[in-house]
Order: structure tokens, then C-alpha cells, then sequence
């Protein structure tokens, strides 16, 4: 009998940066940090490679257009939490095509730009810290593991 393989979830944040302001997004509904700040993200749904993922999440989330080449990963999180493994992507979105909106009113009740260098306490964990390690250049970090 064979041993199963060790499953782990993957996700893709992105980071829309415009005038020294970053775009985030405030959860609501999804039963995962509601009340919170975050990016512009999506779980990989499977047979779709890092970049075309952040793609398509920003089209559904923030009805911009985003081609992978103007995408660049900034950095990798390994994460532990009560929902299981996570390894998370974090782009950076060098140019987009349209105005960000909000697209999924009923799992963000508010999308804004805050400022880079001063983000809002509300921010969820983990995310600070990979806005923080994408900013000063540290591209691998684990959370939760303490």
C-alpha cells in the first residue's frame, strides 16, 4: 500500500503599489480574518502556474488586467496555521490596465490605498510581515511556526 503525499495549500497576494500607497482590501463574509486588511489574493485552483493565477485574481477581484509579464515574485512565505500548510506568493504588479474597483462586494466591504510606510494595524499578520520582507529585499520567510 502506498503512502499518501502530503498536501499543502498555495496562494498568490498581490502587490498593487502606486505613489507610495499599497491597494488592499477589507474581508468580510469569507469566515478567515473578516474585519481585516489584506491584498488582492486567491488560492491556486490547480493546473495553473503562479502568474497566471495573480492574473486571473486580479481581473475577479479588482477588474483590472494584468499580463504575467508584469508580474515579478517578491517573495515566498511557508506558513503554519489552524487551516493547515500554506505557501504563499507574493507579486509585485510592475503595471495593470484599468482603475481598480471592487469586484466581490459580498467578500470585501472596502478596498483602498493605504500608505506603504505605514500600513493600518488592522492588517492581517502575516501579510505585514510579507509586505515588510518584499520592502527591504527578503525574498523566503516561515510564519507560524513558532
Amino acid at each position: 500500500m502506498s503512502k499518501k503525499w502530503f498536501a499543502l495549500h498555495s496562494a498568490v497576494y498581490l502587490l498593487f503599489i502606486q505613489d507610495g500607497r499599497l491597494l488592499m482590501l477589507r474581508r468580510t463574509n469569507t469566515g478567515y480574518e473578516d474585519g481585516k486588511l489584506s491584498l488582492v489574493a486567491g488560492k491556486l485552483d490547480g493546473k495553473e502556474e503562479v502568474k497566471q493565477a495573480a492574473v486571473r485574481e486580479a481581473l475577479e477581484e479588482a477588474g483590472v488586467t494584468v499580463r504575467a509579464d508584469q508580474l515579478d515574485v517578491v517573495g515566498v512565505m511557508h506558513r503554519n496555521s489552524d487551516s493547515g500548510e500554506w505557501i504563499d506568493f507574493f507579486l509585485r504588479v510592475k503595471a495593470w490596465d484599468g482603475e481598480p474597483a471592487n469586484m466581490e462586494p459580498d467578500k470585501c466591504s472596502e478596498m483602498a490605498w493605504f500608505p506603504l510606510d505605514d500600513l493600518p494595524e488592522d492588517t492581517i499578520p502575516h501579510v505585514r510581515e510579507a509586505v515588510e520582507n518584499a520592502l527591504n529585499g527578503t525574498f523566503y520567510a516561515g510564519y507560524g511556526w513558532e
